[in-house]
């Protein structure tokens, strides 16, 4: 499948005319650092080459017009000017949709409404950030569209408050910052605390990262994920009553041990120890 020319001719089919500008954000895999980037440690994700394409055009109207190839069933979604998709999660549109308007809310100039067309080739479901990518891509278009000054370290953090705030996952930086900032041929070791970062060279030859897609569906919004982060959240508060914190990875280990009885659920307990250590 010649992936740019098959996108844009859906768009052409749907619109009546070509697309000004197609873009591209990849997916992740991360390497080591698991529930680690809302408790600002650190993370090791690469970029993959498996992503999302939105092709998008601008509308004389305030109307954004959403539309999925991997979703054909689900048809165009029309939102009229201040019309928003139900807070339920289920309605892919909610990401693109939270990412505009979170663009608007932090002042960015977003003054017309758009046409969009989307594909996406990472499996849904499996891990791998496909969440993110739909909303980096987004952003991209945006910036490019309406000649936003704005960095993608940026745009990563608006579309991890859009899925926040207005899908309703309470996840962390990761996902975002590593499709916004994905470099070919490196990983990215990541402060999540202060977004400092450094790339690392990872250049496979005769080996590859193997990703087994196992089938079964991976959902933050309906998985454990937010009871992880309330139980670390938790933890933050008991001890934020002895030793000052806004993270819990601003903690070594050996300041951790010092304090950890005072969490006083020792579920919430194990979870910040794994995160800390």
């Amino acid at each position: 499948m010649d992936i740019l020319s098959s996108l844009s001719e859906e768009f052409r089919l749907l619109n009546g005319s070509a697309p000004e500008l197609v873009c591209f954000a990849p997916g992740r895999v991360n390497l080591i650092g698991e529930h680690t980037d809302y408790n600002g440690g650190h993370v090791f994700p690469c970029a993959l080459s498996l992503g999302t394409w939105v092709a998008a055009a601008r509308r004389n109207d305030g109307h954004c017009r959403y539309y999925s190839m991997n979703f054909s069933l689900s048809g165009l979604t029309d939102r009229a000017p201040g019309q928003r998709s139900e807070k339920d999660g289920r309605d892919w549109t909610r990401y693109p949709e939270g990412v505009i308007e979170t663009f608007r809310a932090a002042g960015y100039l977003v003054d017309s409404g758009l046409d969009l067309v989307y594909y996406g080739n990472i499996p849904s479901g499996s891990g791998l950030s496909s969440s993110a990518s739909l909303e980096v891509a987004t952003g991209t278009a945006l910036r490019e569209l309406f000649g936003l000054n704005i960095t993608l370290p940026e745009i990563a953090r608006l579309s991890q408050t859009a899925e926040n705030s207005y899908v309703g996952v309470n996840c962390g930086i990761m996902d975002q910052f590593a499709s916004a900032m994905g470099k070919r041929d490196h990983a990215i070791f990541l402060d999540t605390g202060s977004l400092h970062y450094r790339y690392a060279p990872l250049k496979l030859q005769e080996e590859c990262i193997l990703i087994c897609n196992s089938k079964v569906k991976h959902s933050l919004a309906s998985s454990g994920y937010n009871d992880r982060r309330r139980e670390c959240e938790e933890a933050l508060r008991d001890l934020n009553a002895v030793h000052p914190l806004k993270a819990l990875c601003e903690l070594s280990p050996e300041e951790f041990d010092t304090i950890a009885d005072k969490i006083q659920s020792p579920v919430c307990r194990r979870r910040a120890k794994h995160a800390v250590y």
